[in-house]
């Protein structure tokens, strides 16, 4: 009887280590972040999802989430990507804040496919010029086409992604050129429309403001009178606003000691910050001095409802406008930085 009972006992642990392990419906992140924003991250996937994950002091922090497969965006409190998540999921993150795309990285099982989407993002910037929409459509095309070669040669180069999730990006691509031409034709008739709605400000004088500067104290329209005045009203959650900054620098640099003066003004109200007026303003001061922002840097009072901006019927960014030296618009809705077309309006004033 004992050896038959022996025999079962070994039979049933031979039987549990045979026994396949049931697959892990959640995700496992941990890592590690350099000079941490905040004290957590924030993990969202649009109105669906959403987890706050505490961030140790010394920038450590692991956590769980269960959650749909799919693509979900990752926000530290000051800058976000979007990365793939999926239950079965065991990443370990890493990322230096003061390089946040080109260090966000991820190693462990389903890395792969966050690691091609951030790869991904780093390419466009420099892919999609943003005065792209403003050439010719024969040129337009054929850029695009180019930009589309580049990016397929891109995902053939991660075929070890998520199967389900290559073959959405497959698909997409394969309508690439379809869908951003008719993106550019209805972005034509937009800025058509755009320029007949902005023309009634031309000649007339702007509205005021009197704004907080990032160098202290306050800076109103008034105080720039004598000059042009080039504003840029942007927010630093805003994507395609931080990819103008490149080409406002530049033009800046190429435009310092002339009669003209370049003004940005930040409509950080919140968003992006959890609509903490404190922290909003604390992020426009950290991005201003991070990314050494020229210019005057101000920031509106109110948001978007200040004066200045409900007076030029500003409801979508970014936006840029050109004043004479009387304080009377020349262009309510000027080109931005990044087109060619700004310089050519700058010389024919002859700034």
């Amino acid at each position: 009887m004992k050896k038959l009972l022996l025999l079962i006992a070994v039979l049933a642990i031979l039987s549990c280590k045979n026994e396949p392990e049931a697959p892990k419906d959640y995700v496992t992140i941990s890592g590690k972040i350099e000079n941490q924003n905040s004290d957590s991250l924030f993990i969202s996937q649009g109105r669906n999802y959403s987890k706050t994950i505490k961030v140790n002091k010394d920038g450590t922090f692991k956590d769980t989430l269960k959650v749909k497969a799919g693509m979900h965006r990752l926000y530290d409190g000051g800058e976000s990507s979007n990365i793939y998540l999926k239950n079965g999921y065991d990443l370990t993150m890493s990322l230096d804040t003061k390089q946040f795309d080109e260090t966000l990285s991820f190693k462990g099982e389903g890395a792969a496919s966050s690691n091609y989407i951030i790869k991904r993002a780093l390419m466009q910037e420099s892919l999609f010029p943003p005065s792209l929409f403003d050439m010719e459509e024969e040129d337009f095309k054929a850029e695009t086409a180019k930009i589309h070669k580049k990016l397929l040669t891109h995902l053939d180069n991660h075929k070890n992604i998520d199967s389900a999730f290559f073959s959405t990006e497959k698909l997409a691509l394969n309508s690439f050129q379809k869908s951003i031409l008719t993106s550019y034709k209805s972005f034509k008739k937009q800025n058509e429309a755009r320029l007949a709605q902005f023309a009634k400000f031309t000649g007339k004088p702007a509205p005021k403001f009197d704004f907080e500067n990032h160098k202290g104290g306050k800076t109103s329209l008034r105080d720039l009178q004598g000059k042009y005045v080039y504003i840029d009203v942007w927010a630093t959650w805003c994507g395609p606003c931080i990819r103008e900054i490149p080409s406002l620098q530049k033009v800046e640099k190429q435009y310092h000691n002339k009669n003209i003066e370049f003004v940005s003004i930040s409509v950080d109200n919140g968003r992006g910050y959890r609509n903490d007026m404190n922290a909003a303003k604390a992020g426009w001061r950290k991005m201003v001095t991070d990314k050494s922002l020229g210019g005057i840097q101000l920031l509106s009072d109110k948001g978007w409802k200040a004066n200045f901006i409900q007076g030029l019927e500003i409801n979508s960014i970014p936006r840029f406008i050109l004043i004479d030296p009387s304080g009377n618009i020349v262009n309510a809705d000027a080109p931005r930085p990044s087109s060619p077309k700004l310089i050519t309006l700058f010389n024919k004033l002859k700034i």
